[in-house]
């Protein structure tokens, strides 16, 4: 009788720092790398993320692995995005050394994921990650735009951000992530992340954010339409949609019939209005164009 592989090995305060001591790494903010010491709150990770043996993970700033072992526990394969040469180099050692039986399972990738337009292998199902703070929205809406096999995910940002993605219209967090994640999924918040389990400690408090796919908005407008529409709307906050949208729309006339066509009241402000609000919006500038 064959014996299943070993469950990999978690790191801890002392890993992640004899690691960080045999790279001479110093986390800058720049990298936004503050790395996970707590072996408890990368399980939590993965239990909330919902994965299952079936799934395959993309994983975003895998910095020195704590996240990538709890998630090879688990999942059928992780595919894991790095920016940092040194530590995708050092990454494949030490999931060899931590989880040897589930070696053959993992590929790291050096890029930006930012930048990326494919991953290797079959065709991921879950994005699971603790971002880099000072990218983490347009990462996230950057995956999930280039690989709709994405079903599911949950991701650590900063709690104002998680905040906002979760957010719904009347809020007074909502905002251009909100309607931007709202286009590709359903989005809740999962719980919040202390600061003491990270090394270097954050200046700021963390939050769980999970999705789930959903059919995008019925509509003949384009993503950057609509998109465009968006970022109009919430160029000024609490100022009105009709002449926040008459630059894109070439004149306050053009607007007007813009949102006459969408059947939305010109004097509304963005923060009330849904997904399907703007794309309509963005359907009506289409038409008063042509």
């Amino acid at each position: 009788m064959t014996t299943p592989p070993a469950g990999p090995r978690l790191l801890g305060p002392a890993e992640v720092r004899a690691l960080a001591a045999e790279l001479d790494l110093r986390p800058t903010k720049q990298k936004g790398q503050n790395f996970v010491i707590d072996a408890n709150t990368v399980r939590r990770i993965v239990r909330e993320s919902g994965i299952s043996g079936d799934d395959v993970v993309v994983e975003v700033g895998p910095g020195l692995g704590s996240l990538t072992l709890a998630l090879l526990d688990v999942a059928q394969r992780v595919i894991a995005i790095e920016i940092d040469p040194l530590l995708a180099e050092r990454l494949p050692a030490t999931i060899a050394a931590y989880a040897p039986g589930q070696a053959d399972r993992f590929e790291v990738v050096l890029a930006d994921a930012m930048r990326i337009d494919s991953v290797p292998g079959p065709p991921p199902t879950a994005l699971v990650a603790n971002l880099p703070y000072n990218v983490s929205v347009p990462v996230l809406i950057h995956l999930l735009a280039l690989l709709p096999s994405l079903e599911r995910g949950l991701v650590m940002v900063q709690a104002e951000v998680a905040d906002r993605l979760a957010a719904g219209p009347g809020s007074k967090t909502y905002g251009v992530p909100s309607v931007k994640a709202a286009w590709f999924a359903d989005v809740r918040r999962a719980g919040a992340i202390g600061r003491n389990v990270f090394w270097p400690a954050p200046n700021v408090d963390s939050g769980l954010v999970a999705w789930t796919r959903r059919d995008q908005p019925d509509t003949t407008a384009t993503r950057q339409e609509v998109f465009a529409v968006v970022d109009a709307a919430f160029a000024h906050r609490r100022k009105q949609i009709r002449p926040a949208l008459r630059e894109l729309a070439g004149s306050a006339d053009a607007a007007t019939a813009a949102l006459e066509s969408a059947g939305v009241d010109p004097t509304v402000r963005g923060e009330m209005l849904t997904v399907g609000d703007f794309a309509r919006i963005a359907e009506g500038l289409a038409a008063t164009r042509a």
